[in-house]
């Protein structure tokens, strides 16, 4: 299940235009050292917690659906195990720590997060307008750096997509 001639065009074409971008490749490495493992969620949960205790369960869930959602990313990885992508083509710009492609795990915990932290507020317009800044991003980053295909960083925002949704109807049931 190696990408398609059409993806691998994609993701060439994404790394001669964006990613050739000055600084584009040091900011796509940034954002993938701060999303590996979702621990950069982690920390902003954790400092949310910290500083807002009243709304410490909801910070709490930001941690949980972030990490969850990246142990199930790992679980699809191991089960599919499609080969990250690997032509002339496609530089690979920063280390991974599997060989491992669908789906991204960065843009599934992202995803998770970016979703509960937009709901976190309360206000319908911010829980909308927060994925739709947060996610982009890191999926365009990981198309850059080379170590997945689109439907890699696709497959993965849906599934965090259904892992924030779960959170919050768990919160919502309490």
């Amino acid at each position: 299940m190696n990408g398609s001639p059409a993806e691998v065009r994609i993701l060439s074409k994404i790394q001669s235009t964006v990613g050739a971008q000055p600084g584009a490749v040091a900011v796509a490495r940034g954002m993938s050292h701060f999303g590996e493992h979702a621990l950069g969620w982690v920390a902003i949960a954790g400092v949310g917690a910290l500083l807002d205790a009243p709304r410490r369960r909801q910070w709490a869930g930001v941690a949980v659906g972030a990490v969850g959602s990246h142990a199930a990313s790992i679980v699809i990885k191991r089960v599919v195990r499609r080969p990250r992508p690997n032509d002339p083509s496609v530089l690979i710009n920063v280390s991974t720590p599997s060989k491992l492609s669908f789906p991204s795990s960065h843009a599934t915990s992202t995803t998770a997060a970016a979703v509960l932290l937009g709901r976190l507020t309360g206000l319908p317009l911010t829980a909308v307008l927060v994925p739709a800044v947060l996610v982009p991003p890191m999926l365009l980053s990981r198309l850059v750096l080379g170590v997945h295909y689109p439907t890699d960083v696709l497959a993965g925002s849906a599934l965090g997509a259904i892992s924030a949704a779960a959170i919050l109807k768990f919160e919502g049931d309490k």
